[in-house]
C-alpha cells in the first residue's frame, strides 16, 4: 500500500460549518518525538476530520486517516473525505492508496500507518490519527498479530458466498463466533469471510484474535460523541447533501474503473445504494432512506466498539470550544509541549 497524500478538490458533500478556531496556546513540538500520538475517534458524522485538522494546525502536525473507504481513489463524495481546502495545508496521509478493484488489507494498512505515523514523528511534528474503521484504528496503536491467511481456503469461502448467499455465512459465523458476528456489519462479506477464514486457519474464534487494549506507543485517545437524535439528523442532512453533491454521478464514473469487481469498495455505505439505483433497483428517494438507515446501523456498531475503551476521552461534537476541550484533554494526559513559542501558521 503506498502512501501518499489525496489532492481532491471537488466540492465537499456537507460543510459542517468554518474551520475550528486555531489556537496560538501550545507551541510546535519541534523535534520532541516523546510526545504522544493523538487519535482522533467515533462514529460517523461527528467532525473527527476537521477537529484532526484544527489540531494539526495548533501541534504542528500530520493527519493520517483510519477510515477504511478513503482509502479508496475516487470515493470522495460517499465517504466525506477532507477536500484540500478543509486541510488547510495539513497533509494528510493514507487517502487514495488503493484503486476501487483493490482490497483493503488490516495488514497491509497496518504497515502503512505505523511507517507514516513514525515518519511523522522524525520530522518533529505530532502524528494524528483520525477515523472510525475501530479494527483498523487499534492495527495500527495496539498490539495487535494479524492472524494468518490462505488464498485457497478464502477462495472457497467467497464461492460459498456467491453460490449461498452471504446471509447462509453469516449464520454459520454467528453459531461459531457469535461475538464476531455480532460486530461486522451485516452486509461486509469481506469481512464475514475473513472472520471464517481464521477460524478455519487457526481453531479459535476471529474474536480471540482481537487486539488488547494496550498502546506500542504514547497515545492519547479523543472521542466525539454526540445525543443519538442529533448524529441521526447530522446523519440524514449529510446523506441527501452527498446525492445533491453528484454522489451518483461518481459512481458512474467508479464504475467504469471497476468498482463492482471490487469486493469490498462497492459495499461501502452510499455506493452500494447508488449503484442499485443506477441498476433500476431502488428510486432515488429508496436509496438515500437506505443509506441514511445503513448509516445509522453502522453508527451505533462504532459506538459499541469504541465505548468499552476506557482510554478515550469523550468529548461532545457540538462543543463551540471543542478545539478548546480537546488541547485541555491532552493537556490534562501531559500530552502538549510544556516550551513555550509562537506557533507557525500551517493554514
Amino acid at each position: 500500500m503506498t502512501t501518499t497524500t489525496s489532492d481532491r478538490g471537488t466540492p465537499p458533500p456537507f460543510q459542517p460549518g468554518p474551520p475550528l478556531p486555531v489556537s496560538r496556546a501550545h507551541p510546535h513540538p519541534s523535534a520532541n518525538l516523546t510526545l504522544p500520538v493523538i487519535a482522533v475517534v467515533g462514529p460517523t458524522a461527528t467532525g473527527k476530520s476537521a477537529l484532526a485538522v484544527a489540531l494539526a494546525r495548533a501541534l504542528g502536525g500530520e493527519v493520517v486517516n483510519a477510515d477504511a473507504s478513503a482509502l479508496y481513489r475516487g470515493m470522495n463524495i460517499g465517504t466525506a473525505k477532507p477536500t484540500i481546502a478543509e486541510r488547510h495545508g495539513i497533509p494528510h496521509h493514507q487517502l487514495d492508496v488503493l484503486d476501487v478493484t483493490q482490497e483493503a488489507s488490516v495488514a497491509a494498512y497496518q504497515r502503512a500507518a505505523r511507517t507514516d505515523l513514525q515518519g511523522i514523528a522524525a520530522r518533529g511534528l505530532r502524528p494524528i490519527l483520525a477515523g472510525g474503521s475501530g479494527l483498523y484504528v487499534r492495527a495500527v496503536l495496539d498490539h495487535l498479530d494479524i492472524p494468518p491467511t490462505d488464498p485457497a481456503v478464502r477462495a472457497q469461502l467467497e464461492a460459498e458466498a456467491d453460490t449461498l448467499g452471504l446471509a447462509a455465512l453469516r449464520e454459520r459465523l454467528t453459531a461459531l463466533d457469535p461475538v464476531a458476528a455480532q460486530r461486522i456489519e451485516p452486509n461486509n462479506s469481506r469481512r464475514v469471510i475473513r472472520a471464517l477464514e481464521v477460524i478455519e486457519l487457526t481453531g479459535r474464534p476471529f474474536s480471540a484474535s482481537l487486539p488488547e487494549r494496550q498502546h506500542l506507543v504514547p497515545t492519547v485517545m479523543l472521542g466525539l460523541i454526540l445525543p443519538r437524535p442529533d448524529l441521526d439528523d447530522r446523519i440524514e442532512t449529510r446523506t441527501r447533501r452527498m446525492w445533491d453533491a453528484g454522489l451518483v454521478a461518481e459512481v458512474e464514473r467508479l464504475l467504469d474503473l471497476g468498482l463492482e469487481r471490487g469486493r469490498t469498495a462497492r459495499t461501502a455505505l452510499g455506493y452500494a445504494q447508488a449503484i442499485a439505483q443506477r441498476r433500476g433497483a431502488l428510486t432515488e428517494t429508496e436509496a438515500i432512506a437506505s443509506t441514511a438507515q445503513a448509516t445509522r446501523r453502522f453508527a451505533r456498531r462504532q459506538e459499541s466498539w469504541f465505548r468499552p475503551d476506557p482510554r478515550i476521552l469523550w468529548l461532545p461534537a457540538d462543543a463551540p470550544d471543542l478545539l478548546d476541550r480537546a488541547l485541555a484533554a491532552l493537556a490534562a494526559r501531559d500530552a502538549l509541549p510544556r516550551a513555550s513559542g509562537s506557533m507557525p501558521d500551517n493554514g
